[in-house]
């Protein structure tokens, strides 16, 4: 086997995930390759003594790796998704923090799950992604122009709403006075949409959100549409410029931007198991089941 690792950023329990995952690894005799900053993080902080194979972007990933364990939270997780695209390599998710939606595999379990990694004893969840276009085109979409949680327009640089038009399939559906709008994946439903008051989605369902942030019409509610309407919007407003995020990745574009939103041509897979599945994540997540009137 061949496993590939990644990771952000250097926490309080980094060094005790890393140290048993390559325990792990090399007791099993699985080849391993890091993420090159990661590497370097841990080499600087004498986690990792030996050399080992490195990547440092999509290109690099060989699609002939069996998974990439990410080590971090779920915003790691958003941040691998750039490095497999569409070669279908599935994600283990350590979790290095707050128990996440995705990533969902605690230290203590790190060893039995891998176990069953060899074994092949998981589940494949595939997760939709949305990609956009725009017009006029950015050269900030050009390469990463798709999302696994969420694409959101918002405002920027003033206090006052936006209004943005939105058309599902070229059908005009209504004009959103908000701070912005998200269109959420089912992946994206535990995230920024649930904040803003979307509803929660299983993975499978074929159905993205449209939530408004914080709008001003207040019958403006999230709307549930199957994955296969493509979103156009229209933003319109007080400033020049309005802001595009997809995940993490964020950018200006100016107030003539027209924005489409589709489903991307790919998937991405997530490793589960019967231990830590969804259901069992937002039962833990979201206290579901658990009497607090005491």
């Amino acid at each position: 086997m061949k496993i590939a690792i990644f990771g952000q950023y250097y926490q309080n329990n980094t060094a005790e995930i890393v140290t048993k995952v390559v325990s792990f690894l090399e007791k099993n005799e699985i080849s391993i390759a890091f993420e090159h900053s990661f590497l370097s993080i841990l080499q600087e902080k004498n986690i990792i003594l030996n050399s080992f194979a490195s990547f440092s972007n999509y290109a690099e990933l060989d699609s002939d790796f069996d998974a990439l364990i990410s080590i971090g939270g779920d915003g790691t997780i958003l941040k691998a998704a750039t490095f497999i695209r569409d070669k279908n390599i599935p994600i283990i998710g350590i979790n290095a923090g707050r128990l996440g939606f995705l990533a969902t595999v605690q230290y203590e379990n790190i060893e039995a799950l891998l176990q069953k990694v060899i074994q092949k004893e998981y589940i494949i969840s595939k997760r939709s992604l949305l990609s956009i276009r725009t017009s006029p085109e950015y050269e900030n979409f050009n390469d990463l122009d798709f999302a696994l949680n969420e694409v959101s327009v918002a405002r920027k640089d003033t206090t006052s709403m936006i209004t943005i038009e939105t058309s599902l399939n070229d059908e005009y559906l209504t004009s959103y006075w908000a701070d912005g709008l998200i269109i959420s994946t089912p992946t994206g439903s535990t995230g920024y949409s649930l904040s803003c008051g979307g509803p929660v989605l299983t993975p499978e369902v074929a159905s993205f959100v449209v939530t408004p942030m914080a709008p001003h019409n207040l019958n403006a509610r999230p709307l549930v549409i199957t994955d296969d309407t493509e979103i156009t919007l229209k933003v319109s407003g007080r400033e020049e410029q309005f802001l595009i995020s997809l995940d993490s990745r964020i950018a200006s574009v100016s107030i003539d931007t027209t924005v489409y939103i589709k489903k991307a041509p790919f998937s991405l897979s997530i490793i589960e198991f019967k231990e830590e599945t969804f259901l069992a994540t937002i039962r833990k997540k979201l206290l579901w089941g658990a009497d607090k009137r005491n």
